[in-house]
């Protein structure tokens, strides 16, 4: 198999028994659990709920018979299956909050609103998260949230997998997305494929999506959702370029203070208006 391939499998929550089971059905077509045992080497005192699994999820066909068969879904069919699930296990989950959020609400608000009554101004102005998996947990949120336009200022939107869903729903709401991206002169030898693909991937795919090229190096990068004029709105999360930290040991700081998102949006116009080409 390729070698991205086990990745597909970690996407639709297989375990190894499952995704082993399931790579051998779509090579081999309809078969026997017995027969399907062993060919993978899957015990056969377990081979029975790992098929059951498969099927739960709708990835395979049970066909009754004896013995009872079990035939693979097409491919496209699996993924399609897959993304069915995750929409139903998030609907599951967001009725499950919904059933408990008046009794939250109303036990931990007051607690809240008296732990920040000695907040001062200052402390409010942003909050940090390491850089990584919490990071574009909360860059994931921003799309979720936009209602109107995204700005993006990035390297080489290398993370741009980890917020492809979301990204994808902005899109879908018709909420506007502009990309400034770090002139490929600008970028290291490593760097410089990765945008490249992500440019060709991005001009490919989401033809609404206006790309430039900042001719300046950027002193940071982040997202700005909805800001405003009026420093009423609008969320971002940026992170300061820091030439000698490590990626792995840097954070980036989240604001929904209006003032502060209108001055990265003003930033991100002046910087797209006048020192920025289009993308070649």
């Amino acid at each position: 198999m390729a070698e991205d391939v086990p990745d597909v499998f970690d996407h639709l929550g297989l375990t190894e028994y499952e995704a082993t089971a399931l790579t051998n059905l779509l090579t081999l077509g309809r078969t026997t659990a017995p027969n399907l045992a062993e060919a993978t080497g899957i015990p056969k005192a377990r081979i029975y709920g790992v098929l059951e699994s498969l099927s739960d999820r709708g990835y395979i066909k049970m066909i009754p018979g004896r013995p009872k068969e079990y035939q693979p879904k097409a491919p496209e069919e699996i993924l399609d299956r897959a993304v069915q699930n995750r929409r139903q296990d998030y609907e599951q989950f967001r009725q499950d909050l919904e059933d408990v959020r008046e009794q939250f609400l109303a036990e931990f608000g007051p607690r809240f609103e008296r732990a920040s009554e000695d907040i001062t101004p200052t402390e409010e102005l942003f909050h940090v998260v390491d850089v990584g998996g919490p990071s574009e947990r909360e860059t994931t949120e921003l799309y979720h949230d936009a209602r109107e336009r995204v700005r993006v200022i990035t390297k080489s939107f290398e993370y741009f997998d980890a917020v492809r869903p979301a990204f994808e729903d902005a899109l879908d709401r018709g909420v506007d997305v502009d990309v400034l991206l770090l002139d490929p002169d600008h970028l290291s030898a490593e760097n410089r494929p990765v945008q490249e693909r992500m440019v060709d991937r991005l001009t490919e795919q989401y033809p609404s999506v206006d790309l430039r090229f900042s001719a300046a190096k950027l002193p940071w990068r982040g997202t700005v959702v909805d800001p405003s004029m009026d420093y009423e709105t609008g969320r971002a999360i940026f992170l300061v370029e820091e030439k000698d930290v490590p990626l792995h040991m840097r954070q980036a700081a989240i604001t929904d203070n209006g003032s502060f998102v209108a001055g990265l949006w003003r930033y991100f116009q002046l910087t797209w208006e006048y020192e920025s080409d289009p993308v070649r």
